[in-house]
């Protein structure tokens, strides 16, 4: 039974009845297996099936001709299948669904220091007790043909253009690699042109002159592919491999995950045969072309860049071992760039100009630093520049996804979270208001998480 219905399916999965294709691959399932065992399918009820499963009771019995018992000669007593507690704070998850009601994406929420993940929704989703006893054809015509895909887990298998919400790492590399300094300013007429191509800035009149800061709170793109020429695609790569991107965060857990792609020089000779060009590390440096991130890869990254560049290793099941913050391993060359790069998320959230400013909350209790993202789906045409249409006006598989990265309580960060609506338009106006609501209840809830916690190391 799954009192949570739809809530906890793509982070738990489900049980049903064991085929023959589920005895064979699993021992434990084999040597447990009686008419009618339900074994857990996908999610977490499947990686840790053999902990969860436990043993049957096994009566012997002497029967006459007719298949009466006669004695009992045998009793076993089967054992019960573990506990697991998981990192996941019910509220929150709750939370999560609702925002995303009637729309695809996905919620993350992470404790920056911890690793553990608070929250994890894929929406639409589905009610996994309609599985427990066995589907009917009606309802697996409805999940199946739905066009939002809730069997698709989107934290974990959707890969998606992490758009500009890229740009925080494309900042750090620069920084890092001595490529820029918070004086380096950029000239924004609202294009760049190069070799030919046109690159252009999502504000057609452009930026005006702007540095570090201001590119980011505005999320000006022209400064961004002036940064990423300069750099070069391998640096930014070994930057963005390094905070969790292009590989697989929970993958134990789920051997749905996808890890994504950070592209490099050889990645693209091995793969495609071809050369790298300059303009595809332009578009990479705002999160465009081959990149791919899935949104929990995009809530490590920004936890790591929160916690002040130091690598955490994500949980959702609640371990035994205390975290030992000595341990931490620092991601950065100097400490100065990682504050440089949250002071700029802070303006682009909380100063005027800044992409999500209308999210901003004013009291310092609640008070988050995010970055916005705006991930096209397809190219854009000279035409559509002209038509300059309304998200409604665009069909709906042609409309670009809307991203949001942030952390909070920006003085003593302690949560990071990830935004993604499917085709939701711009990310400052569909997926930053929900970080709003988000990190209201999550801050409201932190005493009572860490209270928990101190009960949380036990065996399992």
């Amino acid at each position: 039974n799954y009192p949570y219905g739809e809530n906890f399916t793509h982070v738990l999965g489900y049980v049903s009845q064991a085929n023959e294709k589920d005895i064979e691959n699993n021992e434990t399932i084999k040597k447990n297996f009686v008419p009618g065992l339900k074994i857990g399918k996908v999610g977490l009820e499947k990686s840790f099936e053999e902990k969860l499963i436990g043993s049957n009771d096994i009566e012997r019995y002497e029967v006459n001709a007719y298949g009466r018992r006669i004695s009992q000669l045998e009793f076993q007593k089967g054992e019960k299948g573990k506990t697991l507690k998981l990192t996941i704070d019910t509220e929150i998850q709750k939370l999560a669904n609702e925002l995303l009601k009637d729309q695809a994406g996905s919620i993350c929420v992470m404790d920056i220091y911890t690793g553990e993940i608070i929250a994890m929704h894929s929406s639409p989703s589905f009610d996994p007790n309609l599985f427990v006893f066995g589907i009917s054809k009606d309802d697996w015509q409805i999940i199946r043909n739905d066009p939002m895909k809730p069997l698709v887990n989107k934290t974990l298998q959707g890969n998606y253009s992490p758009g500009s919400t890229i740009k925080p790492i494309v900042a750090l590399s620069a920084l890092e690699n001595g490529i820029i300094n918070t004086n380096f300013t950029v000239k924004c007429t609202g294009k760049t042109e190069m070799y030919g191509q046109t690159y252009h800035c999502w504000k057609k009149k452009g930026h005006g002159i702007v540095d570090l800061k201001n590119a980011m709170k505005q999320s000006c793109d022209s400064y961004f592919y002036e940064i990423s020429r300069r750099l070069g695609v391998d640096k930014l790569s070994e930057t963005a491999k390094k905070f969790g991107l292009g590989k697989k965060v929970l993958g134990a857990h789920f051997e749905s995950e996808k890890k994504g792609l950070v592209p490099d020089t050889k990645w693209k000779k091995n793969t495609l045969g071809k050369g790298w060009l300059l303009g595809e590390t332009i578009i990479t440096g705002i999160g465009q072309g081959y990149i791919q991130t899935t949104p929990l890869q995009l809530c490590l990254m920004t936890a790591q860049l929160a916690n002040g560049g130091y690598q955490i290793t994500p949980k959702i099941v609640m371990k035994k071992d205390k975290v030992n913050f000595n341990e931490f391993r620092p991601l950065f060359k100097n400490k100065k760039n990682i504050k440089i790069v949250q002071e700029a998320m802070y303006s682009s959230t909380n100063e005027i100009r800044g992409t999500s400013y209308s999210s901003r909350i004013k009291d310092p209790k609640y008070r988050f630093a995010g970055k916005t993202g705006t991930a096209q789906v397809k190219r854009i045409t000279e035409r559509d520049r002209e038509l300059d249409l309304e998200t409604s006006q665009i069909p709906y598989n042609e409309r670009d996804h809307a991203l949001y990265i942030a952390f909070g309580p920006y003085k003593n960060p302690r949560y990071a979270l990830s935004i993604l609506i499917e085709h939701g338009g711009s990310g400052s106006s569909v997926a930053a208001p929900l970080a709003k609501k988000l990190f209201k209840k999550i801050i409201d809830r932190h005493e009572i998480r860490v209270n928990h916690a101190k009960n949380k190391y036990l065996d399992i």
